[in-house]
């Protein structure tokens, strides 16, 4: 009635007097806050009308009638607030287009509130049509590796070998250095100076681990020398020496493991795979020092070497005390004077053998120590030098390495080709 007679601002407050309090059917509810607008943007002043908008406004949105509040808000030009309304109702093309024909300011506004819904809800894959890293990043909290290294090798290695070295560190984390060593035998491993780090730890973890089934160790082994090897062909023009040298050793040793897990399953390759392991001692900077010396003696033991394996498991039991001091100081070097066998090693945080395991090993050396059979000196060949060391005793003149077992290749068993 008062609409008919003209009385265009009572019409309006009866119209917004109506609330949940009168009726409970939203579509009456809507109906009048509609009205109500509808008649202040026809026939009152802009002030009064957006004055109207922000009371029907905020109503119409709370019954979840997200457009007819956008609408009402673009009749009174009110373009964020009609943006909002868009976004609390998801209609992000609606806001979209609001912005790009009415406000292009409000384009980022829209854009940085739909990545946020985006991230909240974990709608990863729409994410990705607008913030790819977003949404990586997103499938990485979530857990889902699988699908972020997926994606990712569809935007360039950049982006890709970022998040294959995030899942290495994570698998390396997670004692895993296996699964690390796989991702990039999958993706390939890029010289990339930032995952310089990366590559030695698998490297240096494995050498360290007790737990490559034997079945696996050679893929394992031969896997790891293959990394090693793409990443020293790539750096050969572009890294320092240090980088180089240090890699270079990475794929050596990698390279003998491959051999004596190649070889140490057969009997009668036995021989080579006990040289390899005691050719390995003289890394003992890389490897951890008890399971090396621990692994060479062993191997000598059952090749019934028990000189060299009285001389190896002895050092592995003084390293064993040394670990429990944390200290090098009371080893006694005297066996390995004049070999290349390093004395300034680091120490492993733990032993390699548990508590049971080393009680054999002591038995054994104690045992053969009462023995006079047994003398405790490494073997000397031709040059009067440790058979196994590359530097000759006195002159100090190197040998080449025997790409086999490591030992030294002298003048006369040379062969090259």
């Amino acid at each position: 009635q008062w609409e008919e007679n003209g009385d265009y601002i009572r019409a309006v407050e009866c119209y917004l007097k109506i609330d949940r309090s009168t009726t409970k059917d939203v579509n009456i509810l809507a109906a009048a806050w509609t009205k109500a607008a509808e008649i202040a943007i026809k026939f009152l002043d802009a002030d009064k009308a957006a004055e109207v908008a922000s009371v029907a406004g905020p109503n119409l949105v709370e019954i979840s009638r997200f457009s007819a509040a956008a609408q009402l808000y673009l009749g009174c030009e009110m373009i964020k607030e009609a943006i909002d309304a868009f976004i609390s109702g998801e209609e992000w093309a609606k806001a979209k287009k609001v912005a790009k024909e009415l406000e292009p300011r409000y384009e980022s506004y829209v854009d940085e509130k739909y990545k946020h819904f985006l991230k909240n809800e974990g709608k990863a894959e729409q994410l990705a049509d607008v913030d790819l890293i977003s949404a990586l990043d997103m499938y990485v909290e979530q857990g889902n590796w699988r699908k972020a290294l997926t994606t990712a090798s569809e935007h360039g290695p950049e982006v890709l070998h970022k998040y294959v070295a995030m899942n290495a560190t994570q698998f390396i984390k997670d004692g895993n250095p296996s699964g690390a060593l796989d991702l990039y035998k999958k993706y390939g491993s890029p010289n990339y100076k930032a995952n310089y780090n990366i590559y030695k730890r698998i490297g240096v973890d494995l050498f360290s681990t007790k737990t490559i089934d034997k079945e696996d160790s050679y893929h394992v082994f031969s896997s790891l020398r293959d990394m090693y090897l793409t990443v020293v062909e790539s750096m050969a023009e572009t890294s320092s020496s240090e980088a180089s040298r240090d890699f270079n050793l990475l794929l050596l040793i990698s390279h003998y493991y491959s051999i004596w897990s190649a070889t140490e399953p057969h009997k009668q390759l036995s021989e080579i795979s006990t040289k390899i392991l005691v050719s390995l001692l003289r890394h003992t900077e890389i490897i951890p020092a008890d399971k090396a010396f621990y692994e060479a003696g062993m191997a000598c033991k059952n090749m019934n070497w028990e000189n060299m394996a009285f001389v190896f498991l002895n050092r592995y039991l003084d390293l064993y005390e040394a670990i429990e001091e944390r200290s090098l100081d009371n080893l006694d070097n005297t066996d390995f004077a004049d070999t290349d066998i390093p004395f300034e090693i680091p120490l492993p945080e733990d032993p390699f053998l548990d508590q049971t395991q080393h009680e054999e090993v002591k038995e054994w050396v104690l045992a053969v120590s009462m023995d006079q059979k047994v003398e405790q000196q490494l073997p000397i060949d031709e040059r009067m030098t440790y058979e196994a060391s590359l530097i000759a005793s006195g002159s100090h003149t190197p040998s080449q390495a025997c790409v086999v077992t490591g030992y030294p290749v002298l003048n006369s068993r040379s062969v090259n080709w």
